[in-house]
Order: C-alpha cells, then sequence, then structure tokens
C-alpha cells in the first residue's frame, strides 16, 4: 500500500499536527544552511587554516542565498496551497510550470552572475588577499549548484503546500550526508581542498534536487512546461 505523506490541516487535531508539519521544515531550513558548516569542518580539520578561512569567508554570502531561495519558495508554497485547497487546478497546474521555470532560469542566471562575479564579491566583502584566490574558487563552483538548489527549494515548496514536510526533510538528510561522505573522499583521497569541498556541495544539492523532481509530479509537469516553451518560440516570427 502506497504511503501517503500528505498532511489534512483542515482537520481533526489541529496543535499536533502543526508540531509534526512544522518540525520538518524547520530541521530541513538547518540542514541547508549546515552544508556549508561540513565544508568548513572537514577543511579545518584536513586542509588547514587557509582553507578553512577561505571556506568560512563565504559563509555570510551563502547563507544570504540560502534564505533569500527559501523565502521566495514560501511565496510559491502560498499560491500552490491556495489553488490546491481550492480545487482550481489550471491555475494550480499554471503555477508549477511557472515555478519550474522560474527556479531553472533564474538560477541559470544566479550560476552565471556568480561563476563571473565571485571575486568582485569577495572584495566587497573585504576578504584578505592571502585567502581571496582560493575563496573565489570555492564560491565560484558553490555558484555551479544555483539551478539545483532552486530546484529543491521551490520542489520542496510546492510538496509542503500540500501537507508533505517529510519527503523534503528525508532528501535532504540523504543529501547531507553524501555531502559529508564526498567531502571526506574528495579531500583526503583526492587532495581537492576547497574545490573538493564545493564539488561535494554541488553534487549533493543535484542528488536532493533529483528526489524532489522525481517525487513531486514534476516529470509531467515539466514536459508540459517544455512543450509550451517550444510552441510560444515556433509561434514567433
Amino acid at each position: 500500500m502506497k504511503k501517503n505523506y500528505e498532511m489534512d490541516l483542515t482537520t481533526g487535531p489541529l496543535f499536533s499536527k502543526m508540531i509534526r508539519f512544522t518540525v520538518p521544515v524547520m530541521l530541513s531550513s538547518l540542514l541547508q544552511l549546515l552544508f556549508n558548516a561540513a565544508d568548513i569542518i572537514v577543511v579545518g580539520r584536513f586542509e588547514g587554516d587557509t582553507a578553512l578561512s577561505a571556506v568560512g569567508s563565504n559563509t555570510a554570502l551563502i547563507n544570504l542565498c540560502v534564505t533569500f531561495f527559501m523565502g521566495l519558495a514560501v511565496g510559491v508554497g502560498v499560491l500552490v496551497a491556495n489553488y490546491y485547497g481550492g480545487g482550481l487546478n489550471e491555475r494550480l497546474s499554471r503555477t508549477v510550470h511557472t515555478a519550474i521555470m522560474l527556479a531553472v532560469f533564474s538560477g541559470l542566471f544566479l550560476t552565471v552572475v556568480g561563476v563571473i562575479f565571485a571575486g568582485q564579491f569577495l572584495e566587497w566583502m573585504s576578504t584578505p588577499e592571502s585567502i581571496i584566490d582560493q575563496a573565489a574558487v570555492y564560491l565560484r563552483i558553490y555558484f555551479v549548484g544555483m539551478i539545483s538548489m532552486m530546484v529543491y527549494n521551490f520542489g520542496s515548496a510546492i510538496l509542503r503546500a500540500v501537507g508533505d514536510t517529510r519527503r523534503p526533510l528525508i532528501y535532504l538528510t540523504v543529501a547531507g550526508v553524501v555531502n559529508v561522505i564526498l567531502n571526506l573522499i574528495f579531500v583526503i583521497a583526492f587532495h581537492m581542498g576547497v574545490a573538493g569541498v564545493a564539488l561535494a556541495t554541488v553534487i549533493s544539492q543535484t542528488l536532493s534536487a533529483f528526489l524532489i523532481v522525481r517525487c513531486s509530479g514534476f516529470r509531467r509537469a515539466s514536459r508540459a512546461c517544455c512543450f509550451r516553451y517550444r510552441m510560444l518560440l515556433y509561434s514567433l516570427p
């Protein structure tokens, strides 16, 4: 029998359901912020003070990006919950399609901006000259995973909007474990330093995005979205 992860907050005792709903959301937010912390711990233990400072100097900017994306995803979740609860299937479909497009294209835009201007961002943050090169390497690789981060956040917001807060937490936990394992492999076995922990983060974020897309019905939505986009292009003169 297929397990139902969705939670109906409109019937039954409210307080216990609110606890079951909000605790996974809180833990998911905390886990996303801890990805960078795991990178700091690994490079600090095995690569030394310079690598530790290089990764740590990006913490404020990375936390800003994570919290900003979470805020954008909340807006998507509000719309999805409204249309889902009201049975407005056409509007719900359009909202999901728009969320997919927004996640992909905004993630792509942020990737391009981050890769090009990573050094400038670090200069504005008064990063010391002795570590700015390694910090820029970490930040550029990290920005490559922006599409995956956007897809995960928007996908998890859509799942939460229909009462499913457990699967986003499960998938992010799996990605967190993979991140730590890859950190150790890339740093200890391959001696990749800050590039290794950044690459591990990108891979683990991509995994979480893949799991969200696979379970949330995004496959049908994304195919429909791409079809509509192609039809729009074909209709242009």
